[in-house]
């Protein structure tokens, strides 16, 4: 089995936010105060350009679990990625009142951080987190 290529890098998330240009930069520590108030957890880069709060066990269909992020994103040039690692299912109401933005199956993207509705947005990581706290690693 490889090691994976996302784990925790020990780099210090205030040098990884520090190579964004603005506003990218402080959207993103935005993002970092917000998910850390709604994990309780501190921020740690993750594969050199995630930052990730917490961890639970991802069970893959092989069997293996690896830890991941409860909550992580990604401050790309074009896009904010969110990572929602529960997915949607049952948050379309959420996601409707959220603003402008786009999803996948487990990743929200915003243009910009003022596009969604900080409300909203903090519900929707929450409820997030909340679906994954039965797996968490302490």
């Amino acid at each position: 089995m490889t090691e994976p290529k996302t784990r925790p890098t020990g780099e210090p998330v205030e040098d990884f936010l520090g190579r964004f240009v603005e506003p990218r930069r402080t959207e993103a520590r935005a993002l970092v105060e917000l998910m850390q108030e709604v994990t309780g957890e501190p921020p740690v880069v993750w594969g050199g350009d995630i930052v990730g709060f917490g961890q639970y066990a991802q069970r893959y269909a092989d069997g293996r679990q690896l830890p991941w992020p409860l909550l992580a994103f990604s401050p790309r040039a074009k896009e904010l990625s969110i990572y929602l690692m529960d997915g949607f299912d049952g948050r379309q109401a959420l996601l409707a009142e959220l603003g402008r933005h786009r999803a996948g199956k487990s990743c929200l993207y915003l243009r910009r951080l003022s596009d969604a509705s900080p409300e909203v947005l903090r519900r929707l990581l929450a409820a997030s987190a909340a679906t994954l706290e039965p797996l968490r690693i302490r």
